[in-house]
């Protein structure tokens, strides 16, 4: 199936959560917030989210300094 993922179309397996999305690309989720066709949802939900064909997702990194 296919989702966006920042702008980029991306092919997911079938029954993906956003927590096996993330592990796929190498993204540790306790360092991101996502946003899931405009809604943000909960990092303890991730592993629970199954994504569907045509989401949008928004990853975003947390980012330090001062």
């Amino acid at each position: 199936m296919k989702v966006t993922v920042n702008g980029r179309e991306a092919d997911i397996v079938e029954g993906a959560t956003i927590l096996s999305m993330l592990v796929e690309r190498g993204i540790k989720a306790d360092s991101v917030v996502v946003e899931r066709n405009r809604d943000i949802v909960p990092s303890e939900l991730f592993g629970d989210v199954q994504l569907q064909d045509g989401d949008h997702l928004e990853v975003l990194r947390f980012v330090g300094g001062g």
